[in-house]
């Protein structure tokens, strides 16, 4: 990838507004939409510099113009991705696909001729990623300070690493609402202490995350070029296996924390006026009483794990069409924004 001319300014806020969505959405990777957009290699040399303490003028205009681009979807789009990912995820999904096929070509052209070592390294690469995407289960950890950090050390990787999604990581190891959930303006209104606690040491770990890995890629890049873009491209093609097919919530209600949590507390024998009260919700008497007997003898465990099932999605002949659509245009946005200098 050609990365001598400076790319516009809208193209990097265009592509750190599609980097931050894409680490709210399980399975999507930051740093995919990176690569898609042509943007991988200075990026990672951009990070690599200032992890170095060298305050290079166009590595810090660049940064701060990805990091602006990705906090307005961190923070003003949080919460409907949740929403999204949580009741359509199909939707989220189809989009990102075709974003993420879009980045191919151009891998495809600075992968050069399909030598023995290129086509080692993407085959290794892909079958890495389909690992990921179908070895995972899911796992309960405890929400402490030294968790928070690791995690954000698994969203630093999904930032750099092209096909390692943070928020799938998230996902699977029942962080997901935890994390994203605290970057919400609407939690950070209710509750910033709470949030900070969450969002400080996965801010500290992100940091030394990038910092590592910055340097390491770049050295890589630098010198294994046609190799390492032969990994890249195995890594973003192989990124589409933890898409697809697509999964939708056995239990949507259960998905979302608040409710969930309202949930315990009617199966508990709490009023659902007191549970509206502690979690911001507005349950009726109707449905208050419906949760109750629905979930009668869960315990919060049992309704986490219920709210964290996925089932198959089934969807139907205009669904389907939806989704094609959806596709194509997120393969269009990630064409427009890789070739826009």
């Amino acid at each position: 990838m050609n990365t001598d001319s400076p790319p516009s300014v809208p193209r990097i806020l265009g592509g750190g507004l599609l980097m931050g969505l894409a680490n709210l959405v399980p399975g999507v990777s930051g740093g995919t939409m990176i690569l898609a957009v042509g943007l991988y290699e200075r990026f990672i040399g951009a990070l690599a510099d200032l992890s170095r303490l060298r305050f290079r003028r166009d590595s810090v205009v660049f940064l701060g113009l990805i990091a602006a681009g990705a906090l307005v979807a961190l923070v003003g789009l949080s919460g409907s991705a949740v929403v999204l990912v949580r009741e359509q995820r199909w939707i989220m999904y189809s989009l990102f696909i075709g974003m993420t096929l879009g980045g191919a070509p151009q891998l495809v052209r600075a992968a050069g001729a399909p030598k023995a070592s290129v086509v080692a390294a993407f085959f290794l690469a892909f079958a890495a990623m389909a690992a990921l995407a179908w070895g995972l289960s899911q796992v309960q950890i405890p929400e402490t300070t030294l968790v928070f950090f690791a995690m954000g050390v698994v969203a630093a990787a999904s930032m750099i690493l092209p096909g390692i999604s943070g928020s799938y990581m998230l996902l699977i190891f029942g962080m997901y609402d935890v994390v994203i959930g605290s970057l919400s303006a609407r939690a950070l209104e209710a509750d910033p202490s709470a949030c900070l606690a969450v969002l400080v040491p996965v801010g500290v770990g992100a940091v030394a995350g990038m910092g590592l890995l910055s340097n390491l890629l770049k050295h890589l890049l630098a010198r294994y070029s046609a190799v390492s873009h032969g990994a890249l491209l195995g890594l973003l093609l192989g990124s589409v296996l933890g898409l697809w097919p697509f999964q939708s919530p056995t239990h949507p209600e259960l998905a979302h924390k608040p409710l969930r949590k309202a949930v315990v507390l009617l199966v508990e024998g709490t009023s659902f006026e007191e549970a509206n009260r502690r979690h911001g919700l507005d349950l009726d008497a109707a449905r208050a009483a419906r949760l109750r007997t629905t979930y009668a003898g869960k315990s919060a465990g049992d309704l986490k794990r219920l709210g964290d099932s996925l089932t198959p999605f089934d969807p139907k002949a205009r669904q389907i069409a939806i989704s094609l659509a959806l596709l194509a245009a997120g393969f269009g946005l990630t064409q427009v924004l890789a070739r826009r200098r």
